[in-house]
């Protein structure tokens, strides 16, 4: 059975949607949740029927959004550092936190450990597509100064996630620039485009609308950019929305359209921008799994982090990122 590592006192509201998305979780899945953190407080809101499906780990301080990320490490007693170290000591097979992002990536990183031959790991997420599968961007925050062979093993990671994880045969992995000719971009992608060539799937430069328009199955970039993307696209979907409401209340046919398209267009239309569907995004390059979801995460958002986590686990994504990694290599 595949044991889940969840930090049950990390978010921004504290113990209750993480274990409400936990106990949704375990009625869809067979799995171990490993709940780490103040047990008194976890019982306040885990059912009585569900306390024999999940273990316990004591842990009495929580690193709060204010503090720094390095503080983790100092404070072996809080639950994200526990957290991580029993997927170290093989007593998890994944780790799941919706706190500090900072101290989960630096924990992680630095007591998981990296896969061999990985120099950084990468932050990676979902966005939306026009297409039946959405796109793999990364990184997205992990690593904001890259260097070409931090990328080149972001595209590696990619197409293994996408490959193994997405289930997309023959992934194609792009280079996010500022022109899809090859002579296009700043010092760091011009670096790094020959890199890649060493994937199967790489197909060269892709421009920002080629995120969402199908084009590829990975975009990689640097965190810097990764995550400014990220934040850009989360407020352009929320402003987009907000201003279809505006104009929707300012019209009664509108109002009737809009109210015969609710379920069946609108519905759809947020469930694929929804970033609780995603539930969190993974950190690549790890020897094990973690999972990051974000501070407000909601029931809905740990329940779809701890599906990650089972699906990261059972396909193994690990050796061909190794496998990749070899190939490479072995090439150069």
């Amino acid at each position: 059975m595949i044991r889940i590592a969840i930090d049950a006192m990390g978010g921004d509201f504290g113990p209750e949607p993480i274990i409400d998305g936990v106990v949704q979780a375990l009625d869809e899945k067979t799995f171990l949740p490993i709940l780490v953190g103040d047990k008194e407080q976890i019982l306040e809101f885990l059912p009585q029927y569900y306390v024999d499906k999940v273990e316990f780990e004591q842990a009495s301080d929580v690193i709060a959004m204010s503090d720094s990320a390095t503080d983790a490490l100092k404070r072996k007693d809080s639950s994200i550092y526990k957290a991580a170290e029993l997927v170290r000591d093989g007593k998890a097979d994944a780790v799941l936190s919706a706190g500090h992002s900072g101290a989960t990536m630096t924990t992680a990183t630095l007591r998981i450990g990296r896969i061999p031959g990985i120099k950084k790991p990468g932050l990676a997420t979902l966005m939306p597509s026009v297409v039946a599968t959405k796109t793999l961007v990364l990184d997205v925050g992990s690593v904001t100064d890259c260097k070409p062979e931090n990328l080149f093993q972001f595209g590696a990671m990619g197409e293994a996630y996408a490959s193994k994880i997405l289930k997309i045969k023959n992934p194609k992995v792009g280079l996010l620039a500022n022109g899809s000719e090859e002579s296009k971009g700043n010092e760091l992608t011009k670096a790094t485009f020959p890199l890649l060539k060493a994937l199967d799937g790489f197909v060269g430069n892709v421009e920002g609308k080629d995120i969402f328009n199908g084009k590829v199955n990975v975009v990689v970039c640097d965190g810097f950019t990764g995550n400014i993307l990220l934040k850009t696209a989360e407020g352009a979907v929320s402003t987009i929305f907000d201003l279809m409401k505006q104009y929707i209340r300012k019209s009664l046919p509108a109002k009737v359209g809009a109210l015969m398209m609710k379920k069946k267009v609108f519905g759809n239309m947020k469930k694929q921008v929804d970033k609780d569907e995603y539930g969190g995004a993974p950190l690549l390059g790890l020897k094990g799994c973690a999972i990051i979801s974000h501070g407000a995460a909601t029931p809905k958002a740990i329940k779809n982090a701890v599906f990650q986590a089972i699906s990261y686990v059972e396909s193994d994504v690990n050796t061909m990122i190794e496998e990749l990694l070899a190939q490479s290599n072995t090439e150069a």
